[in-house]
């Protein structure tokens, strides 16, 4: 007999108290409650809830999720939610997906400094774009993008980068008229803008340095030490950093299949596990440097946790005439300035699971419950509990 696919919340109820005994005391507070929410998604520990279908009219009582914007299975929802905003800020200009990544030699510091480092990161990125698109020999323009932050690879690997999603032109600076890219396939060119975003880094984490900003430990206490630092340092400076800038793709649809792709992100999903045994998680990955082959791998179960909870560092920063404080009308401004194009966006409909009798109507939750008690079901075709 088959298996069932396992899930990470069943990595986590089957070798949670393993993990905690080695790691548990250096958990941070964010760490925890994942680790808590996760394992108890969808189970009798958080309580049932009654479900009714907006069609055939079924009734079921089904477990509560945890709502954890780590969880595997609820991180969909929060993701639904945020892009139907987005859509409703998309500008009818084609996009371009520019990447930043960090040296790999300095992803140990990032791992012992996460907010500080993050932080850095963000700034050098944001400034690197900003400035390169203003220079009149570029662009001229101001930009306005929203910056994501990834820290793991496929194989759960540390490895911090940052996607942005930039719409191709900007405002003029006297703020009078839309300019785009003077070639169709060209946005910024990627060894100068490498070379800003390195400078930029470089020297505030130098800074970070001088002010005591930077912590180090175990492995990396040496670092404390100024000649230290700057001997991790110095071979940076002429080293080249990747900033990968694919040429302006699609329209608005395309926009929001790529910010679905890269916002919300846990660093690994139920789909892609494809066994538990022995102690060990067996999963696929994608191979980006053999022709995204499909690879298959495992890892100790409390190191699979371990990993997981790491890398709960996806964060969404806003930026130029996309900036949280004066979004809405930088946005109406840009669109003055462009060509009065109607952009119909099929916007993601609320996430409600599919009937499971009649396949066409939705499930709506009718009575949250209270506690674990359950709850008598009446006029139901079916009635079972769904951990699904």
């Amino acid at each position: 007999m088959t298996s069932p696919q396992p899930e990470v919340a069943d990595v986590f109820r089957q070798h949670g108290q393993e993990f905690l005994e080695r790691w548990g005391e250096v958990l941070s507070p964010q760490q925890r409650k994942a680790f808590r929410d996760i394992g108890a998604c969808r189970t009798a520990a958080l309580g049932t809830q009654v479900q009714q279908c907006d069609h055939c009219g079924l009734q079921q009582i089904a477990y509560r999720s945890c709502r954890n914007r780590h969880c595997p299975k609820c991180h969909n929802r929060t993701r639904d939610e945020w892009l139907r905003d987005r859509a409703r800020e998309l500008l009818p200009v084609p996009y371009c997906h520019v990447v930043f990544t960090l040296p790999h030699e300095l992803a140990p510091v990032a791992l012992q400094n996460p907010r500080i480092v993050y932080g850095i990161l963000f700034r050098a990125v944001a400034e690197s774009l900003m400035e390169m698109a203003a220079d009149r020999k570029r662009l001229g323009a101001r930009l306005g993008f929203l910056a994501v932050l990834h820290t793991w690879t496929q194989r759960l690997e540390h490895h911090p980068h940052i996607h942005c999603v930039v719409p191709a032109g900007g405002v003029s600076p006297d703020g009078q008229r839309w300019v785009s890219p003077r070639k169709a396939k060209f946005f910024l060119p990627v060894k100068p803008l490498g070379r800003l975003f390195r400078g930029k880094f470089l020297d505030y984490g130098e800074e970070a340095f001088a002010a005591n900003r930077l912590e180090f430990h175990g492995r990396l206490r040496e670092l404390a030490h100024p000649a230290c630092f700057q001997q991790l340092l110095s071979p940076l400076h002429s080293k080249e950093w990747v900033a990968y800038v694919k040429p302006p793709f699609g329209g608005p649809e395309q926009v929001l299949r790529y910010l679905a792709r890269y916002t919300h992100r846990v660093a690994i999903s139920n789909g892609r596990l494809l066994k538990l045994e022995n102690g060990h998680v067996h999963f696929r990955w994608r191979d980006s440097q053999h022709g995204n082959q499909i690879q298959e791998t495992s890892l100790d179960a409390v190191e699979f946790i371990r990993r997981f909870l790491l890398h709960g560092f996806v964060k969404i920063r806003h930026f130029g005439f996309l900036s949280n404080r004066s979004r809405k009308a930088l946005i109406q401004h840009c669109r003055t300035l462009l060509p009065q194009i109607v952009v119909v966006v099929r916007t993601l409909e609320p996430h409600s699971p599919l009937c499971p009798v009649c396949k066409v109507g939705h499930l709506h939750v009718i009575d949250w419950g209270s506690g674990v008690a359950s709850f008598p079901i009446q006029h139901s075709p079916v009635a079972r509990c769904d951990s699904s």
